[in-house]
């Protein structure tokens, strides 16, 4: 059994779910102590426990303190079956965040998978669904497998409410990776999403960007969406290059000015777009699991956060993987190699 202290580096709830994809994955059995306790409110919280359970499921596994508020779980997992799952996290706890948690193991299941998820689809501190769709989940294709997501109902914070669905093929391999180079650009473009709220609040966002970013009117695009599935509302930035889509994200919320959402906005994909990195901080992120269950892969990144790199500590626990980093001048050469 693999024994983890989830305050180890970061201390979220990123070092559950790597922990729960990997022993599905592997078949070894995880202990783990101290779960989140970096953060407010340690322990499971909803989304956390509906991880852990919809991964019993998919599994067959014998689990013991799943439960709200636990700060210790252990979890022996069976083996992996595909099928039709739904699963409702209850609140606007992040959707993306328990996909992240089931796709791998559903990648080498036994047969075709289907699976709903209800709660949040753009919410902080998690990749919106976008970021999947397009960021994300074109990547894992270009490694070999085939998933299809699609979006349901938006679901912003804190009502929730928001579904999605992902079909996954199974038996499938993945292959390693390796993305040395953005190439041509082919656009950029501002979305901000809104739902029952005033849309003078998307265009204030988007006129912020346009002068931030020096972007024209036709790159800038209001989307309104249905009262009922607010209030809400994200603000989107996607950057398509030959070899890799980036999306960069910021949420109103009550209180904070839509020119601060903005400007916070700006300042990221600036960031990225002074650097020659491939990938931003959060896709490099993502990134490590799959390439370290092909067995290899590489990228540069804008940089090395202390979320990567906790992730990265837990994944060598499992796998017999080497996650090498050396900086360059322009960011971060991330390297995995069999070890």
């Amino acid at each position: 059994m693999i024994e983890l202290d989830g305050s180890q580096g970061e201390g979220g709830g990123q070092i559950l779910r790597t922990a729960l994809s990997l022993s599905m994955c592997t078949g070894q059995a995880v202990h783990i102590v101290n779960i989140r306790a970096k953060r407010q409110k340690p322990g499971l919280m909803r989304q956390h426990l509906t991880a852990v359970q919809a991964a019993a499921q998919v599994c067959g596994a014998e689990v013991s303190g799943d439960a709200i508020g636990s700060l210790e779980l252990w979890f022996a997992p069976g083996v992996v079956r595909g099928g039709s799952y739904q699963f409702n996290i209850g609140t606007a706890g992040s959707c993306t965040l328990v996909l992240q948690t089931l796709l791998p193991a559903l990648l080498s299941a036994d047969q075709d998978s289907v699976v709903e998820l209800t709660g949040g689809t753009h919410n902080p501190m998690s990749p919106p669904f976008h970021f999947l769709e397009r960021a994300f989940l074109p990547l894992l294709q270009r490694m070999g497998v085939n998933v299809d997501l699609s979006l349901l109902r938006y679901g912003f914070y804190p009502a929730g409410g928001g579904q999605l669905r992902v079909q996954i093929k199974a038996g499938q391999v993945l292959q390693p990776l390796h993305l040395q180079a953005r190439g041509e650009r082919i656009e950029n473009y501002a979305e901000a999403l809104f739902a029952g709220i005033p849309f003078h609040i998307a265009g204030r966002e988007l006129a912020v960007l346009k002068k931030r970013l020096g972007w024209s009117d036709g790159q800038l695009l209001p989307k309104a969406l249905e009262r009922q599935q607010g209030p809400g509302n994200a603000l989107l930035v996607t950057l398509v290059y030959e070899h890799v889509t980036e999306v960069f994200s910021a949420f109103g919320e009550k209180g904070v000015a839509a020119e601060k959402v903005a400007d916070t906005l700006a300042k990221a994909v600036r960031r990225y777009l002074a650097s020659s990195a491939v990938v931003g901080v959060y896709l490099a992120d993502q990134l490590l699991l799959p390439m370290a269950l092909a067995g290899g892969g590489s990228f540069t990144c804008t940089e090395w956060s202390q979320h990567a790199a906790t992730n990265a500590e837990v994944i060598e626990r499992f796998l017999p993987i080497t996650i090498c980093r050396r900086h360059l001048d322009e960011g971060v050469l991330v390297t995995l190699l069999p070890s």
